[in-house]
């Protein structure tokens, strides 16, 4: 039961996403809205779920939190998102109404990353060296894609950048460490799950972000604004940066 009251309020949420960003022109909120809309959905699952509950909402508060807050940030004071920015221009007239179709492909996927946490949830009380490595993993995601974030928000700010390609700190291991980091905060949720009934389940949050990130909404369509913004320099940059993780290529 609350799973489906979770489904049904992440698609009430990414419906008001859908009028914010039309009344504001700026689509680049409704990333906000889908992380804070996950936090909230994400912690009242847990906190009904099972005895490992308060645990995992508390990991899951701390990643809302922390990446929605950056978002709001970005968003308040800086242009629309490139990605939504290329919708506009690809999609016309019919932004809007495929704007909200998408929205809801948007709420599904947060519901399905509900399951991995629903899973660590329920798990059994009992304490292992996997929960270790699970609260390490999830503290250095969390610092990670913070790192790698005001990074490149330090690079975008200098003004001596302009048209230039971001390679400081994380950026000269990844082209998008922040990507990379938001996968692995995922990894986590199937290590806090064994001894769960959900243990397989759990791996969904992993599977579904790299697919996302990797394929769908992440990589592909900011690479593809970046080839057009920075030309030359950028495909320089892919030549000698691995895409994803951040190993020497």
């Amino acid at each position: 039961m609350i799973l489906l009251a979770a489904a049904l309020f992440l698609s009430l949420v990414m419906m008001a996403a859908w009028a914010w960003q039309r009344h504001t022109a700026n689509a680049g909120w409704v990333d906000a809205f889908w992380t804070f809309g996950l936090g909230c959905a994400g912690i009242a699952v847990c906190l009904t779920a099972g005895p490992r509950g308060p645990m995992v909402a508390l990991a899951v508060g701390l990643w809302s939190l922390r990446l929605g807050s950056h978002i709001l940030g970005r968003t308040r004071v800086g242009p629309e998102d490139s990605r939504y920015a290329n919708f506009r221009r690809e999609w016309g007239a019919g932004f809007e109404r495929r704007m909200f179709l998408f929205l809801q492909i948007q709420a599904a996927a947060a519901i399905l990353l509900l399951v991995p946490l629903y899973s660590a949830a329920t798990a059994s009380t009992q304490t292992g060296w996997r929960d270790g490595v699970a609260v390490i993993v999830i503290l250095a995601a969390i610092s990670g894609e913070g790192l790698a974030d005001a990074q490149l928000q330090r690079f975008r700010t200098d003004p001596a950048n302009h048209g230039k390609v971001c390679e400081a700190g994380l950026w000269r291991w990844s082209r998008h460490p922040n990507y990379f980091f938001e996968w692995l905060y995922w990894t986590a949720y199937p290590l806090l799950a064994v001894g769960s009934a959900w243990f397989w389940p759990a791996l969904i949050g992993p599977a579904l972000m790299y697919w996302l990130l990797v394929h769908v909404s992440g990589i592909p369509p900011l690479e593809a604004q970046m080839l057009r913004s920075r030309g030359d320099l950028f495909r320089d940059y892919q030549r000698r940066v691995r895409a994803f993780f951040p190993i020497p290529k």
